[in-house]
């Protein structure tokens, strides 16, 4: 009559000794899936091997906005902090500029900035 199909299944699962390539997935339950990968994929078919990806502007724009977990890392987002430094470069450039002149014309003293650090305690 020939084997059952719960035996040809438990002869059909890969076990940990199979030379092959494994899925890297976890199931449901939180175990390693035991089939095979997809050949040259690190998944098997039921956990994303045979997809090839987004490939509509619409898809790969849904993808990408499904990557996004907070707005600092946009580029949007990296632009104003780059607008930012550089006016703080400016803004400092301006003070250095200010205090050169303040120091020149005899209204700063130039240890001025010692006056405020804090004394070591003895």
């Amino acid at each position: 009559m020939g084997i059952s199909f719960k035996e040809a299944a438990q002869m059909w699962q890969f076990g940990p000794d199979w030379p092959g390539q494994a899925c890297g997935a976890k199931t449901r339950a939180g175990t390693p899936c035991k089939n095979p990968a997809v050949t040259g994929k690190a998944r098997c078919r039921m956990h994303g091997g045979k997809s090839t990806g987004a490939k509509t502007p619409e898809g790969r724009a849904r993808l990408s906005a499904l990557h996004l977990k907070h707005g600092r890392s946009t580029t949007e987002a990296k632009a104003e902090a780059k607008r930012r430094a550089q006016v703080g470069r400016e803004i400092r450039a301006e003070l250095r500029d200010i205090e050169r002149e303040a120091i020149a014309g005899g209204l700063l003293a130039k240890d001025w900035r010692e006056m405020f650090e804090p004394k070591p305690d003895k």
